[in-house]
């Protein structure tokens, strides 16, 4: 619809014709509509460039495709350009008319041919550009609009597609991590059931040892996917209180080396003396640290070290754990902390792939960041940022 003032922008070096369309503007179902008058194509542009300057908002151009300075659909582009939103209705010589049809299919709203003007078709002209224009935006706001929500529909049903994939794929690794311990205690069970009479108390010891490590790594496995479960459900919630943080990686350090000791694997530690408190969760500190540490033990060769420091900025606590172990392959490093994914270098070395997963989630939780840098045979360096809140 038509706004209570219209503002013409003509643009003709004709002055016959300028004025001619002055005296058709004259009359009263015109008492509306204001006329600027420019000659050139270079003019129009700079005024449409300044008309925020002088508080001048044109509605409609009504453009000639004789200029002086411009000719034909040369004349269309840079107005175009100039301002999208703004009709244009071509004046063209009874001889233009295929190239007014042209300038129309190119982004004009209409055209008039100048000497079959009169008043009722410059209104008629004027009001369809206008309101074909505004049509135009509305559907391009609409099919904007629409997009934008098929875009979103289609990323969830992506999204949906690749959890029930991570399902699907979770649930099948987790049956063969689990059928491994399983088949161990099964087979044990039956030596111990059907020889026991053979066997010696050694032997038995042995046997029963390999029982309670098989339920032990089924326990831990079992535990890992629960996690898992709980961080992609967002049910994973941080629980903060005060931490002795000096006291709480001692111990945890001091966990690693048993394991540490029996693979010959010397395990070296900075830990600043630190006068306040931190508050942290316990728990998913506990499975940053442990994870990254036992990895570092777990993929270093024997006779080797593995670093720990602690460090402390006025805004973040800082953890470093480094080995110089078998390193992480480059063109395998975006994947490492996807759940159950192994690097191909790992050769025999057991494990379930959860942990850096785990690590991952935990981090994100506390609000933190992990980056780590890895060459293989040369070892890794995870390095851990937490926000630091002290008492």
């Amino acid at each position: 619809m038509l706004g209570s003032s219209v503002n013409i922008l003509l643009i003709e070096d004709n002055l016959a014709d300028a004025r001619f369309l002055h005296e058709v503007l004259k009359q009263p179902k015109f008492k509306n509509f204001s006329l600027f008058h420019v000659k050139r194509l270079k003019e129009a542009l700079n005024l449409l460039e300044k008309s925020s300057q002088v508080s001048v908002c044109f509605d409609v151009i009504l453009l000639d495709l004789t200029l002086p300075d411009s000719q034909g659909l040369d004349s269309l582009q840079p107005l175009m350009e100039c301002d999208a939103n703004l009709p244009i209705v071509v004046l063209t010589n009874t001889n233009d008319n295929e190239l007014a049809i042209e300038a129309v299919r190119q982004g004009a709203q209409d055209y008039l041919v100048k000497r079959q003007v009169n008043d009722d078709s410059l209104l008629r002209s004027l009001r369809y550009a206008i309101e074909r224009k505004q049509t135009l935006e509305s559907l391009h706001t609409l099919n904007q609009t629409l997009k934008e929500k098929v875009d979103k529909c289609t990323l969830e049903l992506v999204k949906a597609q690749e959890l029930n994939q991570f399902k699907s794929e979770f649930v099948s690794i987790l049956s063969h991590d689990i059928r491994n311990p399983l088949n161990t205690i099964l087979l044990t069970a039956g030596l111990l059931q059907n020889s026991d009479e053979q066997l010696s108390k050694e032997k038995k010891l042995t046997h029963f040892q390999m029982i309670r490590s098989a339920i032990k790594n089924m326990a831990l496995l079992l535990d890992e996917a629960s996690f898992i479960g709980k961080a992609d459900t967002g049910r994973l919630r941080c629980q903060i209180s005060p931490l002795d943080l000096q006291d709480f990686c001692s111990e945890i350090i001091k966990g690693i080396k048993i394991s540490a000791k029996y693979r010959n694997i010397h395990i070296t530690s900075i830990l600043p003396e630190i006068d306040f408190e931190v508050f942290s969760d316990e728990n998913l500190l506990r499975h940053i640290l442990d994870n990254l540490l036992t990895n570092a033990v777990k993929y270093s060769p024997p006779g080797s070290t593995v670093h720990f420091e602690l460090n402390f900025t006025e805004e973040s606590i800082i953890f470093l754990i480094q080995d110089w172990g078998i390193g992480i392959p480059n063109q395998e490093q975006q994947q490492l902390f996807q759940p159950f994914y192994r690097a191909s270098n790992i050769g025999m070395i057991p494990g379930t792939g959860l942990g850096l997963s785990i690590v991952a989630k935990c981090v994100d939780a506390l609000q933190g960041e992990i980056e780590f840098n890895s060459q293989v045979d040369l070892g890794t360096k995870f390095i851990v940022k937490l926000p630091l809140v002290k008492v």
